[in-house]
């Protein structure tokens, strides 16, 4: 087989671990879709949190602008899949500030202030870096670092799951987009040998197929258990 013949192979198997993850993402994307229609509904965010959707627009826009070609090559599919993550997690902060008490539209507001302060940051301090390679690096290692968090969020998940023996708070499909995703950005960032692509979701495909595992295990178990007859005594 020619060299180029095996760069082709290469970049088409590249092209499609991308596409595929960008599929696989938008599951992870919409899956907030009920807690938001029950917000809506109530007018209310009740006990909800909205920092997990202001670390998930963080992680998004710093990984965005990874992809760019200002400072990685060829990695437009990770510039979509966080564009479109980060516009989701926008709406859904614009929605959460219209349904909270006062306190928390003030907090999320200041928040979200501080996150596009932070990415603005980041975006102009890695454009005065004139050695493409260092700016990449700089980038990199934040992007890493940011997804890395982002996928160890599921460990509070997990631990629950093993105290309670249930997998009532860990939704299945949840779990298995979150597998397929990092599995599908794992090989992509190997055919790119892309350390920042491939090492975190490396760490998401572990985690992600230890919570489908649990769930497979505590579901059947829970399935068994439920099916065993009642013992009576009659002494």
């Amino acid at each position: 087989m020619s060299v180029f013949a095996s760069y082709t192979i290469c970049k088409v198997a590249k092209d499609a671990a991308g596409i595929a993850g960008n599929i696989f993402a938008f599951g992870l994307f919409v899956s907030p879709i009920p807690t938001f229609r029950r917000i809506i509904r109530n007018g209310s965010t009740e006990m909800f949190s909205g920092l997990p959707y202001i670390y998930s627009l963080m992680n998004c826009l710093i990984c965005m602008w990874y992809g760019t070609p200002l400072i990685s090559h060829d990695n437009i599919l990770v510039t979509t899949v966080n564009s479109i993550g980060a516009i989701f997690q926008f709406v859904y902060i614009i929605i959460f500030m219209m349904c909270a008490e006062k306190e928390k539209k003030v907090k999320m507001f200041a928040w979200l202030i501080v996150i596009l302060g932070i990415f603005a940051t980041i975006l102009l301090g890695s454009l005065q870096i004139d050695d493409i390679l260092m700016r990449r690096l700089f980038v990199g290692i934040l992007s890493c670092a940011s997804l890395i968090s982002m996928f160890a969020s599921p460990l509070f998940i997990i631990r629950l799951v093993i105290q309670t023996k249930s997998v009532e708070f860990m939704p299945f499909y949840l779990s298995l987009s979150t597998f397929l995703m990092s599995t599908s950005f794992l090989i992509y960032g190997l055919l790119s040998d892309d350390i920042f692509i491939y090492l975190p979701n490396g760490i998401g495909t572990i985690l992600g197929m230890i919570q489908l595992i649990l769930f497979f295990y505590y579901e059947k178990k829970s399935r068994i258990d439920a099916g065993e007859p009642l013992i009576v005594s009659y002494a």
